[in-house]
């Protein structure tokens, strides 16, 4: 009996999420609308079924509104609206004309902006910034918008776990106990083989069937520079730069082997023609510094600000509010950090970039009340897609997900481990969400069948990427990004699948890999 009660709750527990994968799919509601569903359900399940006190659900749900507006919402406003200021002052035609001068290729192209660029921002920034900033830049050359936001979502789909500095990884330490060095090591070893995939996959995505023709050599110099300067960083610094490193390796040599190649002729299906090539030679280094100021101070801003300049972030840290709002647990408090954090100084970074571009403050304020109506709907499902999460998590509804993997599968939990990394991003769009609601249940269960400890944990970093490209929040952000609200239902459709193969790659390298790292 407590086995059927156990299934049970495990069902009824995973109804909000069941219902915003149909909603978004066979239903094709758009992501605002689908989210506000699934808070429906999750609110009526947690006060008649978790018997949850109704004060106790409403100051849930508003920890998820307050979380979800600072720091996730702001960082996405800034990061659209560094780029539509970027586009305002005509800089980013200039930043074309480089793009372009590097090839007209579109499978390129996509190489260099979605994959390191975007996996450059991911490290720098995160909170959705790799998804929108890489994507409408891809648009802007011409690209069709569903698929660069595909595109985007699949390179997001392995950086996560390091994503904004490192903070996926380094909560997931701290929660667990491990040491962050051997835990960035372990997650490494077990994304390799979709950081080496995923390239061949955008290229794919961006070119259609044949795309692969002529273009392994580039791809195997990105994807496998990447890896080695990942791995080279995690496995000495720990988190904090993994991705970072990575993904600059990455681009200096993708741009370097594409630049040998350049001579090499175009197949017209693949040529990007919205450019005259030629333009590219014209732009002087001074045009070139004005027109990627915005992001040349983002990169250095926050890398000033991080953790590994602690004389610099640690005052501007301590700038915060603490609050209490979940009414049922006083000890449940949300810390609001006013300065340093990525969504302000992404905006200070804007201001000062659009001002080097000639850009007034009047226009900076037009251009930043455009995006926010822009933006509008995305705002609304990371309002409701983070309180779905706060509801799950303090009614017991996560507990119950996990309890059932937990007690029913024994030996074969590790092949279910990615899958709660990627359930826990998928509900949240959180990486740091994730970490937080499975990381003790990993840890748990790793003891409880005798496994290595740093072997499950990172499984669930793994998922936490693969579920991050399959986020209602994520495709939500691209949408709005890309000014093409109302098609989530078929980015949501068209991501699925890779997000199948993602996690089923995670599942068999974390079950058969699991005794080649046997607890010392």
């Amino acid at each position: 009996m407590e086995m059927i009660a156990i299934l049970g709750m495990f069902i009824l527990a995973l109804l909000p999420i069941a219902f915003l994968i149909v909603a978004l799919t066979a239903l094709k509601w758009e992501a605002y609308a689908a989210a506000l569903g699934a808070l429906a359900v999750t609110a009526v399940e947690a006060l008649l079924i978790w018997r949850m006190p109704a004060w106790n659900a409403v100051t849930a749900a508003a920890e998820g509104f307050a979380m979800a507006l600072w720091p996730i919402t702001i960082v996405i406003v800034a990061a659209v609206w560094v780029y539509n200021l970027t586009v305002h002052t005509g800089a980013m035609e200039v930043i074309k004309a480089q793009l372009m001068g590097v090839s007209s290729d579109k499978r390129v192209l996509t190489i260099l902006i979605g994959w390191c660029f975007g996996g450059f921002l991911e490290g720098m920034a995160g909170f959705g910034s790799a998804v929108a900033i890489p994507a409408s830049m891809l648009v802007a050359l011409g690209i069709n918008p569903v698929t660069a936001i595909l595109s985007c979502l699949l390179a997001n789909g392995v950086p996560t776990m390091f994503g904004s500095i490192g903070i996926p990884t380094n909560t997931l330490a701290t929660i667990t106990g491990l040491d962050v060095v051997q835990l960035s090591t372990m997650q490494v070893v077990q994304v390799a083989p979709l950081v080496v995939a995923t390239p061949f996959l955008m290229c794919l995505v961006a070119g259609g069937k044949g795309a692969l023709k002529g273009m392994v050599p580039l791809l195997c110099v990105t994807s496998l520079s990447f890896l080695a300067a990942e791995f080279v960083c995690a496995s000495t610094i720990g988190a904090d730069l993994a991705v970072i490193v990575g993904a600059v390796c990455s681009l200096v040599c993708t741009v370097a082997f594409a630049l040998f190649q350049k001579d090499r002729p175009v197949p017209e299906r693949y040529a990007i023609d919205n450019l005259d090539p030629d333009d590219a030679v014209t732009v002087d280094l001074r045009s070139a510094v004005v027109a990627w100021s915005p992001f040349i101070l983002i990169f250095v801003v926050l890398l000033l600000t991080s953790s590994l300049f602690p004389f610099i972030s640690e005052p501007l840290a301590s700038i915060k509010s603490t609050v209490n709002i979940y009414a049922g647990d006083p000890n449940a408090t949300l810390t609001f950090k006013w300065i340093n954090t990525p969504g302000v100084l992404i905006l200070l970074c804007g201001v000062a970039g659009g001002l080097i571009q000639g850009c007034g403050w009047r226009d900076m304020v037009s251009v930043l009340g455009a995006t926010a109506r822009q933006m509008s709907k995305t705002v609304v499902t990371m309002l409701s897609v983070l309180a779905v999460a706060k509801l799950m998590g303090y009614s017991g509804m996560t507990s119950a997900i996990s309890a059932f993997f937990v007690g029913t599968l024994g030996a074969f939990y590790p092949a279910i481990a990615p899958v709660l990394g990627a359930l826990g991003t998928f509900v949240t769009g959180s990486g740091t969400s994730s970490s937080t609601l499975f990381g003790g249940v990993q840890l748990e269960a790793a003891t409880a069948i005798g496994a290595n400890p740093y072997w499950l944990v990172a499984a669930n970093s793994v998922g936490v990427s693969a579920g991050k490209m399959l986020s209602p929040q994520s495709i939500a952000i691209g949408s709005a990004a890309c000014d093409c609200n109302g098609e989530d239902s078929e980015i949501f459709s068209r991501v699925l699948p890779y997000f199948i193969g993602y996690v089923v790659v995670m599942m068999l390298v974390c079950f058969f890999g699991a005794p080649l790292f046997p607890v010392r």
